[in-house]
Parts: C-alpha cells; structure tokens; sequence
C-alpha cells in the first residue's frame, strides 16, 4: 500500500488538473496501431523509450492495458487484470518506469462503453460479470443492451453489453479502478474510448476523480459529406465535438476529426479548404485550439484497418501542417517507426521547430494564401510555412529555411 500513499500525497501537489492544457506545448505519440498485439508490444516499446524522449514527444498514448476477449483490447472484460496480449503487467510496470524515467507521460487508454460479460443472466445473455473484480449485475448494463440498467445516455456500441454510467455504484468502482492506474500503476494520463457512447458529464466525473494530468476523448463522428463529396463547410461537425468538451467541464481535450477530415482533402489538391469563411483554420484548432488534438491517422483510421486514412503520398503535407500549427498535435506510430528513416527524421525535425519557436496549442495564425495548390500561413510572429505545388517563400532576409520536403517548406526567424 506504500505506493498508493505516496501516489495520493503527490496527487496534492498536482491537483491542478488544467496545467497541461494551459501551458499548451504537448505533443503527443500514439504508440501502437492494430497490429501491435503481435509483437510482444511492451518490450518493443521499452526499447524506443529514449528515442521518443529524444524527438521531443511530451506524452505517449498505449493501448488498452487491461485482459480483453479481443487480443487488440477493446472488448474489455477484468478491468483490473493488466496481462493482455500486449504483454505482462510486470512488462507493462518495467515500460511505465522507463518512460517516467525518460519524462515521456503514459496515456491509458480508457475503455468503459463497454464490458464483455462472464457470465448469463437477464434474457440468457453475457450481462453479469461474475467471478472476477467489479462483479456488477444486470443493472450495470444499459436497457438498450439487454441489461436492466437505464436507457444508454450516448450511442450504443453493437454486439457488447453497453455499461450504465448513470449507475452510482457504476461510477464509484470505474472512479476507483481510474485512480489505481493513476496512483498505483503510474499512468499519468487518459484517452477516453468511443466518448459518443455515454455522457461527457460522467467523464467530467471521472477526470474529477483521478485527476490525470491531461484528458483527450474519441468524439468520432462523420464529417459532413454530400455523397462522397465533402462539404466546404463542417461548423456543425465541429461544433458537436466542442459541445462535448464543454460537457466535460472544458477538463477534457478532444480529437480535431474534422480537420483530419477536411485536411486529408486538401492535400489532394484542394488546399483553399484550409481556410473557413471567417478566415481561420476550418478544424476545432480554428475555434477551441487549446482542446484540440490534432493528427492524421491512427490505429482505426490507418494501420491495418484504414477506415479513413490519410492519403500516403502527402503524409509530410500533414505533419507540416498540424506540427507547425496550433492544437495539440499527435504522431502516428507507423508514420514515424515503419514509414523509413526520412519521415522519422522529418518529423523530429517539425517538432524541433515546434518547441525551438515556442510555439503552442493557443499560438495565433495568419493565413495569407488558400488557393488549390498552395496554402501558406505565419504561425505567430517567427515560422512561416508553405504547403502544395504552388511557389511562395516569406518577403525579407531574416527567413531562413528550418525544414522542407516534399510538398512543404518551414521558415523561422
């Protein structure tokens, strides 16, 4: 118990929940795509804990830690049972010390929509988890998916006992399974799975609760498409995942969907799309940019999956853009260790500029070209950036090249 105490009486000093978020100069790494459970995850990961430290990455996003009936880990069944196809949990504890050691945060990530059953109860179906920790009844499980909880307060995710947030002894034992990966295990920070799928306010609860340093949620829905066409103006889009931060109490951030959506467009040649009609950039960072995380794919929308991925020839386009502009950028695991040498080096060279200029998730822009082959845009007072065909540079001899490649050019002062 030595561990929890001492974890509790550091949670004292470090109440202060919005210090990550305000002072803005994350950059985050997912560290793991679709595949990962196949190679003996958590020591391939202790391996490249330095060089994650090294290219500057503030925070590194795992995959869901605990037993699931699905190797990938998201059909979570023993939430306390930290031996999963990743790895075992002194695997996973040896990974934690390192990265803590590196100064490089680990972001849990946090499946509670769902939990397969152990047992049949209500209707002959997995709702009772019998057997193992967090022995809920039917009543943890939502009406709506053949539990005798309440109606879901979000989306149902099909196929898997949806859990019933709106239960008090719910959120009591996820509060406290939160603060023992908090406290106990060394997790410093949350990414809230498949966040359509109960109310932000229960998030708001939980990130109360445990307090994590810095809390992003999985708000996916789509974009706003006429047939496969997509529309110039996602306000709506955005604004539903603004919404849902604001249901978190603003503790939360959230992924940018829409400007993935809009800026793996761009790239093809659409470049005037990164400019909304107010001028600004079109995503989330155009609106809220100190809750907004950027990134190009991960592992549902790339990887092996490739629901939405971003398109590969114009990957560099995108980490110029996102690691140069505000929000709170995320790099993709495959993009920066099975993408080659070039785009890793690339990469750290951004995020160089990134930290060296001082710019952060608030920091203003100026977008002085959006036409379909070029976008260019001046990124507080001393980076200047170019995307697309399209011939541009910054007027005047203090400009000096910071990093260029295919498609893109940085200037800094």
């Amino acid at each position: 118990m030595g561990n929890q105490t001492a974890g509790h009486e550091g949670n004292n000093q470090e109440a202060d929940i919005g210090a990550v978020i305000r002072n803005g100069k994350e950059v985050l790494f997912q560290a793991f795509n679709w595949e990962s459970h196949k190679h003996d995850w958590w020591r391939n990961l202790e391996k490249k804990v330095p060089d994650m430290a090294k290219s500057g990455f503030t925070s590194a996003w795992l995959p869901p830690p605990s037993n699931s009936f699905a190797s990938e880990g998201y059909l979570p069944q023993n939430l306390y049972s930290l031996n999963s196809a990743y790895g075992s949990e002194y695997l996973l504890k040896a990974l934690l010390h390192k990265m803590k050691q590196h100064r490089v945060r680990a972001m849990a990530d946090i499946v509670i929509n769902h939990r397969v059953g152990t047992t049949r109860g209500h209707g002959g179906m997995y709702n009772r988890y019998d057997g193992i920790p967090l022995s809920w009844d039917e009543r943890a499980v939502t009406s709506c998916t053949g539990g005798l909880g309440n109606q879901s307060t979000g989306d149902n995710f099909h196929g898997v006992p949806n859990i019933d947030h709106s239960q008090h002894f719910v959120r009591k034992d996820i509060t406290a399974w939160l603060q023992w990966l908090r406290y106990t295990i060394g997790f410093e920070d949350f990414r809230f799975d498949f966040a359509r799928g109960y109310s932000a306010k229960y998030v708001k609860e939980y990130i109360e609760g445990a307090k994590p340093k810095f809390a992003v949620g999985e708000y996916w829905d789509s974009c706003n498409y006429n047939g496969s066409y997509l529309e110039y103006n996602q306000d709506n889009h955005r604004q539903r995942i603004i919404n849902w931060i604001d249901g978190t109490g603003q503790l939360s951030a959230a992924f940018d969907f829409t400007t993935k959506g809009i800026l793996q467009e761009a790239v093809k040649g659409q470049l005037w799309r990164l400019r909304d009609s107010q001028g600004k950039a079109p995503g989330v960072i155009g609106w809220w940019p100190s809750r907004a995380v950027t990134f190009l794919d991960n592992h549902d929308t790339g990887s092996t999956q490739a629901h939405w991925p971003f398109p590969s020839h114009h990957i560099m386009e995108g980490y110029a853009y996102i690691l140069t502009h505000p929000g709170i950028p995320t790099v993709f695991y495959d993009h920066f260790y099975d993408w080659g040498d070039s785009i890793h080096d690339q990469i750290v060279k951004l995020v160089d500029v990134r930290k060296r200029q001082g710019i952060h998730s608030r920091t203003p822009i100026r977008i002085l070209e959006a036409q379909p082959n070029l976008y260019s845009a001046m990124v507080g007072e001393k980076v200047c950036m170019k995307m697309g065909d399209g011939s541009w540079c910054p007027a005047g001899k203090e400009w000096s090249l910071a990093a260029t490649g295919h498609r893109y050019a940085v200037w800094q002062k």
